[in-house]
């Protein structure tokens, strides 16, 4: 009754083990390679490390990437981590491991996760942002992940920044090849170098000494993020809005997104509530250890 997951992250790949009630039994982490081949070593060898410490065998995957599966070429596309595009990354896996791998999208497995016993449990509609490294999002309803007729559903990071102003047209060049995405405004290193500081965290604390240029950036910050998920709530108007990744623990903005969403949603009340994902960075490999159920 031991589940498996693996969260393959932009810098660091992660392999857990949860028990049936959800506990993790196991959990190790690796930097990310950089490449496809030593990729598909990492996780083995992160499997074979998780199975030893949970005392359990893997006989099935589950795996959050960044970007999603082709439904048409199974080949995976849009991933931040590039070279995972045009790959049977799925396919690779299971062959390496010799067992079933089921993949999604990293953003829907923090949404699962969260959805299941986090910040948005008992909601019927949940969307999860990750705005770490890169951002993307995700769609839960009822518990089951929406993915959509083309397999892309949520990819909200890649939709371009609402209602812009004069100084944010076009945007900055994204690396998917377009400009303006909500990547390149909102993600951690969209925050630091609006504000010119080399992390985000070195911006929150200058913010805390008083610098006032490092908080006007959070105000930019909060008004573009506000901006992207307006449009999320004039579509879906979900239940809960959970926020993801590093950006996630900037207190701030669970205060004052609310506030600041109002304004540009077609509604005359917006009483969304935004919250932090109660289990962190965990909640990505919660997530993907979900995409198998429980067997005894």
């Amino acid at each position: 009754m031991i589940r498996f997951g693996i969260d393959f992250g932009g810098t660091k790949i992660e392999a857990a083990a949860l028990d049936a009630s959800g506990q993790f039994v196991a959990r190790v982490r690796k930097p990310n390679p950089g490449n496809y081949k030593d990729a598909l070593e990492v996780v083995a060898e992160l499997v074979k490390d998780a199975e030893c410490m949970a005392g359990a065998t893997c006989a099935r995957l589950g795996m959050g990437i960044p970007g999603s599966i082709s439904p048409r070429s199974g080949l995976i596309r849009n991933a931040n981590s590039t070279y995972l595009n045009g790959q049977r990354f799925g396919e690779d896996l299971s062959h390496r491991l010799a067992r079933q791998v089921r993949l999604a999208n990293d953003a829907n497995c923090l949404a699962l996760s969260e959805a299941a016993d986090g910040a948005g449990a008992g909601q019927k509609v949940v969307f999860a942002v990750i705005i770490g490294t890169g951002c993307g999002g995700g769609v839960v309803v009822d518990g089951k992940i929406i993915d959509g007729h083309n397999g892309f559903g949520g990819e909200w990071g890649h939709m371009p920044l609402p209602w812009p102003k004069p100084e944010e047209y076009p945007g900055p060049e994204c690396w998917c090849g377009r400009k303006g995405c909500m990547e390149k405004w909102v993600s951690g290193p969209a925050f630091s170098h609006d504000a010119g500081f080399p992390t985000g965290q070195a911006t929150m604390d200058a913010i805390q000494s008083g610098d006032a240029s490092a908080a006007a950036a959070l105000d930019r910050y909060v008004d573009r993020l506000a901006r992207g998920l307006a449009v999320v709530c004039d579509i879906i108007d979900p239940d809960v809005i959970v926020l993801g990744g590093g950006m996630s623990n900037v207190d701030a903005l669970y205060d004052r997104l609310p506030a600041a969403i109002a304004p540009h949603v077609f509604s005359d009340v917006f009483e969304t509530p935004v919250k932090k994902a109660i289990h962190g960075d965990s909640s990505g490999v919660r997530g993907a250890v979900w995409l198998w159920p429980l067997e005894r």
